[in-house]
């Protein structure tokens, strides 16, 4: 891939993430108070799991991650745009497989 097709799709997400996020965090009817940028940078150790196919159980600090950032912004997570590299059934499958006392996110909700 040359350096300014790599440059300008760089560019491209960068202003679709921040667009997203404006729009997430102006929402008065959603009680996630993190952007969607910063709830998806909370969850870099739970990527390890939600890699397509991945057999690997979420670590504690993925846990950890899951039950600081709570149902709301996880849910804002699930039903965002797509995430590269990450098989949305699985992560919805992270709050029960690290006993977080909330329920799941359901797409399109």
């Amino acid at each position: 891939m040359s350096k300014n097709m790599m440059t300008s799709r760089t560019l491209v997400m960068l202003i679709f993430v921040i667009t997203y996020s404006i729009a997430v965090k102006g929402s008065n009817g959603h009680p996630c108070s993190s952007t969607f940028f910063s709830a998806l940078i909370q969850l870099i150790p739970c990527r390890a799991s939600v890699v397509p196919f991945s057999s690997v159980p979420p670590s504690e600090a993925c846990c950890a991650s899951i039950k600081a950032l709570g149902q709301p912004c996880l849910c804002v997570l699930i039903n965002g745009p797509p995430i590269s590299g990450v098989d949305r059934s699985m992560a919805v499958q992270l709050p029960d497989k690290c006993t977080a006392n909330f329920e799941q996110c359901e797409f399109g909700k």
